[in-house]
């Protein structure tokens, strides 16, 4: 993990300097601004970025998480309590589109953190006979799975709770203004260096794994403590037989969601629920999704998606819409 720590000039009365870190964690880069008078946090920001990869990252094979995937006896921490109900309501009001037992199959296409065998139809079935958010439970500190071969995957919901917890951390240091991004979902909280409410870009879903395509099709204005995130298959996908595959997975059943969103912007309160109901936007398609979002009004959305003649069209809701300030680039 780099880590890299600046200051920058501020232009307003409040107290303490900005600093900016960088680095990389769940195999992604990160950007947190901060404003302090105790100097830079690098080393505290460091340990909870390597505590929290500790409980919930899948790729590390002695975490919490693929412990608890191998079955093994372990009692889970709070952090994956907490992402684990929230993770839970946010099935429930999905309906089952966002599952975090569908790791058998984001595994199988490709997008997980194993490779599995070729995909075939009978082994799609055989998987769902496992998969399902019903399948699995908490029992105080334990996880109790309905099959053995349940396997969690936070993965869209994992980052999004990371800006939190380092959000969190922050501000139990005193921090009042800052961003935290990571993987491209925020945590913001007070005034940028520029003493203005945070203000954050909605990228063009334009088809790139290499992130360099960056044209921005809206900036949104987050005041006060905020989360964002969002979701498009325009990043991670691959080619498979010539076509395009992408990696938001229908967990019911089995194959790669084929709606007509193109990427999916949520607002909320915290970067978890946003995160997670970016994902679960994404495999609803936009009319469900906006019916969804009625039940939900803690979230703001803005839904990038294309008509029946291909034209990409924007849905957005009058929240969403209150916080639009304009277009621009690199506004983070």
């Amino acid at each position: 993990m780099l880590l890299v720590s600046a200051v920058i000039a501020s232009c307003s009365d409040r107290k303490g300097e900005f600093y900016e870190e960088e680095g990389t964690v769940f195999h992604t880069v990160y950007h947190i601004k901060y404003r302090t008078d105790k100097g830079p946090l690098t080393d505290k920001i460091a340990a909870e970025l390597q505590a929290f990869d500790a409980s919930l990252n899948p790729f590390n094979k002695a975490s919490i998480l693929a412990r608890v995937n191998r079955n093994e006896e372990v009692e889970v921490d709070d952090w994956f309590v907490t992402v684990f109900n929230r993770a839970m309501e946010v099935s429930e009001r999905s309906g089952g589109v966002f599952d975090v037992t569908a790791a058998p199959l984001i595994n199988l296409w490709g997008f997980g953190y194993e490779q599995k065998d070729s995909v075939s139809p009978a082994v799609i079935d055989s998987m769902l006979q496992f998969v399902g958010y019903r399948k699995v439970r908490l029992d105080g500190r334990r996880v109790v799975k309905d099959d053995p071969r349940i396997e969690l995957s936070f993965s869209a919901i994992a980052k999004g709770y990371a800006c939190d917890v380092v959000a969190a951390l922050l501000e139990r240091e005193g921090v009042e203004d800052y961003m935290v991004e990571i993987g491209g979902e925020v945590a913001s909280r007070g005034m940028n260096p520029r003493g203005e409410c945070w203000r954050i870009g909605i990228n063009k879903p334009e088809d790139d794994t290499t992130g360099v395509k960056n044209e921005t099709e809206e900036i949104v204005q987050l005041c006060g403590r905020r989360g964002m995130a969002t979701s498009g298959n325009y990043r991670n996908f691959h080619m498979r037989d010539g076509k395009k595959v992408a990696h938001t997975i229908d967990p019911r059943t089995g194959y790669p969601s084929q709606q007509n969103i193109l990427s999916a912007t949520i607002v909320a309160p915290d970067c978890m629920t946003a995160d997670a109901y970016a994902t679960a936007f994404m495999a609803m398609g936009l009319e469900a999704a906006c019916r969804m979002a009625e039940s939900v009004p803690e979230i703001a959305y803005y839904v990038i998606y294309a008509d029946e003649s291909g034209v990409h069209r924007v849905k957005m809701s009058p929240k969403l819409e209150e916080m639009i300030v304009g277009k621009a680039k690199n506004e983070k």
